[in-house]
């Protein structure tokens, strides 16, 4: 069956850089949208990063831009995402999502595959 696992978080200070992992199994081959999202206590969750696994063709949003940076195995079966200079309010716990479009970006309710989650605490 489909699935996603996410891996990598941890607890960093403030400047300092983590990378996730995020291993997907299961899907078919072709183009295939994936996105990084994260939700902190009390906050709506928020897409920080899409990534077409086919094309590695990449997008921000303008919170993360210049920090983070979405990438994939040539293969599509892991994409990654490192985070620098790490802030406070990047901490959340962060998810990857997988669909079936074969276009990036799309909308949150467009992703149908999501792991469980990586937690990811940056200190002051």
């Amino acid at each position: 069956q489909a699935r996603l696992v996410e891996s990598g978080g941890g607890t960093v200070q403030a400047g300092g850089s983590l990378r996730l992992s995020c291993v997907r199994s299961g899907f078919p081959v072709g183009r295939k949208c994936m996105g990084w999202y994260r939700q902190a206590p009390g906050k709506e969750r928020e897409g920080v990063a899409y990534i077409n696994a086919d094309t590695g063709d990449t997008y921000y949003a303008d919170s993360v831009k210049g920090r983070f940076t979405a990438s994939r195995t040539n293969a599509n079966y892991t994409v990654y995402l490192q985070m620098n200079s790490l802030k406070p309010d990047d901490t959340a716990m962060y998810y990857c999502a997988g669909s079936l479009s074969g276009r990036c970006p799309i909308p949150e309710t467009d992703y149908i595959i999501w792991g469980h989650g990586t937690q990811v605490t940056v200190s002051s």
